[in-house]
């Protein structure tokens, strides 16, 4: 069974906000001659690496819901400029929509089962990506995405 990891999308108010802001970071990272991934910084490293990196993903909970998520290229542990452990999740810079998942806020991140997971967004359901961001906020709501 794959396993993955789940976050709070903490600064974005939408998945439109989100892409818009991993578009950014692959910009400045192509511009500056890094790899094309999008590097997310933690503070703990997850045990599980082998099984995370063995087709997991990283979903996005934003604005309580789980909305898209990342697959997970390399988890790096390293060391900050005061000397204190963090991990580098490295992630893929497609962002893949999911059907919303309502998700209580946590701290951190959790591992998430490959069975517990919402389903992708298969090339954007008919009508759907029309749908304004607020309106479909309120339909995940009501239970009714």
């Amino acid at each position: 069974m794959t396993l993955n990891l789940i976050k709070l999308c903490v600064g974005c108010e939408s998945l439109e906000d989100m892409m818009q802001h991993v578009a950014r970071v692959k910009a400045r990272r192509a511009a500056s001659g890094l790899p094309d991934e999008y590097v997310h910084t933690t503070r703990m490293t997850p045990k599980r690496s082998a099984d995370l990196l063995a087709g997991g993903s990283l979903y996005w909970v934003i604005r309580g819901n789980i909305q898209c998520r990342q697959r997970l290229l390399e988890i790096r542990p390293v060391t900050d400029a005061n000397g204190v452990g963090r991990c580098e999740l490295a992630l893929e810079t497609v962002l893949v929509p999911t059907y919303w998942q309502p998700k209580r806020a946590f701290q951190g991140w959790r591992y998430l089962k490959g069975n517990e997971t919402p389903k992708d967004l298969a090339g954007g359901e008919p009508g759907l990506s029309a749908v304004p961001p607020e309106l479909r906020l309120e339909l995940a709501e009501l239970g009714l995405l």
